[in-house]
């Protein structure tokens, strides 16, 4: 049993690994305090287990870890604000922003056969465009730079999103996910604020959610979400947006600005809200941001061993209106 302040008790089956120390050597089980030490199945998010505090540090492919308190969260009812992810947990497209990271590879490799493995997914989603061609390059193609990755990246996404939009591409990239109308509806219905969340630049999720909200009939997404919360936008080719790369998911930033500036929501108001998110990154970026976090399966939350934060798994979103209202 893995004993974590703020997070409880966790079976040895839960997900969670043991470690004897954080990665970076600055935290050692059984030295200064520190009790116990364990890590999401993924290893993304190490957590130190003191007496009567946990803080998680979130590594970085990138060179930026950083260390965060773990927050004791409750949820009251009624709630007053549910954030969302877009991919996966509102739109279905992982399948297409994977297949761009596999085109870019390709392309790095000048191989047009290549193909990435089952064991790469949880490592190119759910993270920063920067860290799914990290894992790549380094994996694939260490000769090669990520600069250069992220120019054939983009050029892939500016191709690809311009075929869609002018109605070449295909008809079922973007599809909203499973009970999605119904869920926002009720939620309106019961004065609910909603907040959508993602790590994406808003050049690539403003299509995915137009998308959405035009199979769905239902207006102007800009003119229905009470907050919309991108990583921003890319000021140049292959340049990244002002809050995506070094500090996405499953750092709690993205989510924090949703709840705090976005809805408005003071910070001792956050057990009135819950995040819904199907990611490993995603699920850790809600509950350290201090908010309940509620999985939703379909994604890589088992696969990245993150289920121990998560009050709730549900298997849809109406199975998590019912958990919520």
């Amino acid at each position: 049993m893995i004993k974590l302040p703020h997070l409880g008790e966790i079976a040895d089956t839960g997900g969670f690994v043991r470690l004897d120390a954080t990665s970076d050597g600055a935290f050692v089980a059984g030295r200064d305090g520190v009790v116990t030490v364990a890590a999401t199945g993924d290893r993304k998010v190490e957590f130190v287990g003191f007496a009567d505090r946990t803080l998680a540090g979130v590594r970085s492919a990138l060179g930026y870890p950083a260390y965060y308190p773990v927050l004791p969260v409750s949820l009251d009812r009624p709630v007053e604000a549910v954030l969302m992810d877009l991919d996966g947990t509102s739109v279905r497209s992982e399948h297409f922003w994977i297949w761009i990271i596999e085109l870019t590879t390709a392309s790095l490799l000048g191989n047009p056969r290549f193909q990435l493995e089952e064991a790469d997914i949880p490592f190119v989603s759910g993270h920063s465009v920067s860290e799914h061609l990290e894992h790549c390059v380094r994996k694939y193609c260490p000769d090669r730079t990520l600069e250069e990755a992220r120019g054939l990246y983009f050029e892939h996404t500016h191709r690809e999103m311009r075929e869609i939009l002018d109605g070449r591409g295909r008809a079922d990239t973007f599809v909203p996910a499973p009970g999605l109308k119904g869920f926002l509806l009720e939620l309106k219905r019961r004065h609910v604020r909603i907040g959508l969340v993602t790590s994406g630049l808003h050049e690539k999720a403003w299509p995915e959610i137009v998308a959405a909200f035009r199979t769905m009939d239902l207006g102007d997404p800009a003119a229905f979400y009470d907050a919309i919360i991108t990583a921003g936008f890319s000021v140049g080719r292959g340049h990244p947006g002002t809050l995506g790369e070094l500090s996405p998911k499953p750092h709690p930033w993205l989510y924090a600005e949703a709840f705090r500036v976005g809805l408005g929501m003071s910070f001792d108001r956050r057990s009135r809200a819950v995040g819904i998110e199907d990611s490993g990154a995603g699920v850790c970026a809600v509950r350290l941001a201090g908010l309940t976090t509620i999985g939703l399966t379909g994604g890589n939350i088992d696969e990245s061993g993150v289920r121990p934060l998560c009050a709730r798994v549900c298997d849809t979103l109406t199975d998590v209106l019912g958990e919520i209202l």
